[in-house]
């Protein structure tokens, strides 16, 4: 299921959202223009450092997969968090951060948001860390810091209505709650996480996506919203032209 609008407005324009996609958008076109690359021995490419290694922050050392890392280690928790592996991966988590992250935004205001933003991701990566203290495989992407947002709508906006494409045997649209759409993703990440586990067990360690980082950074967002005490802000009057204008939902209209 991939989410393309939600009916749910904000009092205020998206900067931090926004300036977000960008970064990661700007990172992507540099790793996919000679920045990264994948060889036989491991990442190679100006950003191949900037990628996350659970067990350079374990043991505070470099790890042979991707060359000097950025010193000090924890500085790659966040340049790993605008980095993408490939098209669809950045594809998939801007769309999430479009369509949700606006509300979150709008509950918390600019700074406040930009720093629950960072926080879900750090603490995403150091779910990971934790899964696999001394793991060689680099990590990255937004996906954990994402699932912060989402966790963090779920508690604000269960029930706000969103668009999204369901494929399944035939393609349609369905206006789904929120608590169906992001229920269905959190479930899916604890399916996949441990179905991916005993899948793997006993053998030797290979790339893939960091289920855990998801859940952790969910569960954080889920959290953190409440710790703040962020509110949803109230619905403004539609037939006010001079206050309706700024307020849009999240997502990609068609």
């Amino acid at each position: 299921m991939v989410p393309l609008h939600d009916e749910n407005p904000t009092r205020i324009t998206p900067y931090v959202t926004w300036a977000i996609l960008a970064l990661n958008v700007a990172v992507y076109l540099v790793q996919a223009t000679g920045g990264m690359t994948e060889g036989r021995f491991g990442l190679t490419g100006s950003l191949a450092g900037w990628t996350m290694v659970p067990a350079e922050i374990t043991q505070g050392r470099d790890a042979i997969t991707n060359g000097p890392s950025l010193q000090p280690f924890w500085l790659t928790i966040f340049t790993a968090m605008f980095m993408h592996g490939g098209l669809m991966h950045i594809i998939g988590n801007m769309v999430f951060l479009v369509v949700f992250g606006n509300n979150i935004e709008d509950a918390l205001g600019h700074a406040k948001y930009l720093a629950f933003y960072l926080g879900c991701g750090v603490l995403a990566a150091f779910a990971q860390i934790a899964f696999k203290p001394d793991s060689l495989i680099p990590t990255l992407g937004a996906s954990g810091a994402i699932a912060g947002v989402l966790g963090a709508y779920l508690v604000l906006f269960p029930h706000a209505r969103v668009k999204t494409l369901v494929i399944y045997g035939l393609i349609t649209v369905l206006r789904l709650p929120a608590y169906v759409l992001l229920g269905f993703w959190i479930v899916s990440q604890f399916f996949s996480q441990i179905t991916g586990s005993l899948a793997t067990r006993g053998g030797q360690e290979t790339g893939g996506v960091a289920y855990l980082a998801h859940i952790g950074g969910f569960v954080v967002g889920m959290a953190l919203i409440k710790l703040l005490n962020a509110k949803p802000t109230p619905a403004l009057p539609e037939y006010d032209p001079s206050r309706y204008a700024p307020r849009r939902g999240g997502g990609f209209r068609f």
